[in-house]
């Protein structure tokens, strides 16, 4: 093969369904579903309870999914929320959209997960965490900016290393009989629990351990037959993720009392020096690291595209848009890498993070809503949700009350977030004297 064949190949090179659907899990399994149960059981007491929730999250996720299947089919661009609710609703829409993503809305998130990595591996390695967390996100960025072949190759090994892992914590958990005493009780009555609004805080975190079921979504443009592979992608992925999530708080039930783990952020490592002996702790760090590897390199690939697609769209970033011989966005893959950078280093993601959760819980509750306005319109879908309207609907109203449990709990944190908008809302009536 010529080099200049090499190079068309490169670029017109896609990825198949299977690499999609691992984008997906590598985005949703984080830290969330190892660090929340503690919170949960301050006053839910059972089994079926805490079950329950993570049933309903994986079905609300799911519901999400199917929708940004329907609207990636129909659209048939990457960017995600940012091309959705410009087609939509107005450029405006989609504009405040992608200016929050490309901003904060995966970098914060990059060096969250960064940190987090640098500190299960701190006592490991003699190396600061912020030194640690940029080298992390340095060199995922380096796999990135080369093919689409080595980002494939990359997410496939790290996303079926996290998996591998997390079914072999399960297995163990399940052989290997409890040494002290559980919290696993079917007697006790569960169905008042549901009607608290215990049950409704607990899941507004249990919704947050599930973001990221979107990831392929923002992708559309390097997916092979998007029609047919996004939706396998999205509601494939996220189906396994919810069946992973219950086996593991079955695990974490089994294997530690309510005493041992309510009020408590370190489950992971609670329960795997009890299966595991002392040698537990060591595991579960390395292993939430690997986690995290295959995370950080999930938004490291997908971030840079809303970026791209929006260079595309307007002059004011247009140094974004330049890619590599293999059509690779180099310079959005930096520049998201340079502000995440920054934010390692001063220490201001999580309240960046809270800001744009807030926000970016808006544009999804916009875009899942879109699917109904298509509907009204008589467009031809190449893709129809077979659970609209019921799954989308229940999607925007557990969306509607997370958005306002987060304003009434962070009122700065949101009020951040919406100045964050009036800046961008400021930068597209500049923008738009200079569209191409």
């Amino acid at each position: 093969m010529s080099l200049l064949q090499g190079m068309k190949s490169a670029v017109n090179y896609k990825i198949g369904t299977k690499v999609a659907f691992a984008l997906v899990i590598s985005n949703m399994i984080g830290t969330g579903v190892f660090t929340s149960l503690g919170f949960q059981l301050a006053d839910i007491k059972t089994t079926p309870g805490i079950l329950l929730l993570w049933i309903l999250g994986g079905v609300i996720a799911i519901g999400g999914a199917f929708s940004y299947a329907e609207l990636g089919a129909y659209f048939g661009r990457s960017g995600g929320e940012y091309h959705y609710l410009t087609r939509i609703y107005h450029p405006l829409v989609g504009y405040l959209s992608g200016w929050v993503s490309l901003t904060v809305g995966f970098a914060a998130p990059v060096a969250l997960a960064a940190m987090a990595m640098a500190a299960y591996l701190g006592g490991l390695m003699p190396i600061s965490p912020p030194l640690l967390a940029s080298v992390a996100i340095v060199g995922i960025s380096m796999v990135h900016s080369i093919t689409l072949r080595h980002s494939q190759r990359f997410q496939w090994w790290t996303t079926l290393m996290k998996v591998g892992l997390i079914l072999a914590f399960i297995l163990a958990g399940v052989i290997i009989s409890p040494t002290g005493a559980g919290s696993i009780d079917w007697t006790i009555k569960w169905q008042g629990e549901m009607l608290t609004p215990a049950f409704a805080v607990a899941l507004v975190y249990v919704t947050y351990a599930y973001s990221g079921w979107n990831a392929a979504a923002y992708i559309v443009d390097e997916i092979q037959s998007p029609a047919k592979s996004l939706p396998k992608a999205l509601v494939g992925g996220t189906a396994l993720v919810m069946v992973l999530y219950v086996l593991l708080h079955f695990v974490f039930l089994r294997h530690a009392s309510v005493e041992a783990l309510v009020g408590k952020v370190e489950i992971g490592q609670i329960v795997s020096q009890n299966l595991f002996g002392n040698t537990g702790g060591k595991l579960i760090s390395i292993s939430i690291a690997v986690f995290l590897i295959s995370s950080i390199s999930a938004m490291v690939w997908v971030g840079p595209r809303v970026s791209m697609i929006m260079a595309e769209d307007y002059a004011f970033w247009q140094f974004l848009e330049n890619k590599n011989s293999a059509g690779i966005p180099v310079r959005a893959i930096w520049f998201q890498t340079i502000i995440s950078l920054g934010l390692v280093w001063t220490g201001t993601f999580e309240t960046v993070l809270i800001y744009c959760g807030f926000i970016l819980q808006i544009f999804a509750l916009l875009a899942v809503a879109g699917t109904f306005i298509l509907r009204y319109q008589h467009v031809r879908l190449p893709y129809i949700n077979p659970t609209h309207p019921w799954l989308p609907a229940i999607f925007i109203l557990i969306g509607l009350w997370i958005t306002f449990y987060l304003l009434m709990e962070h009122p700065r944190e949101s009020l951040w977030g919406l100045t964050n908008l009036a800046a961008g809302f400021i930068l597209y009536q500049f923008n738009k004297k200079q569209s191409k």
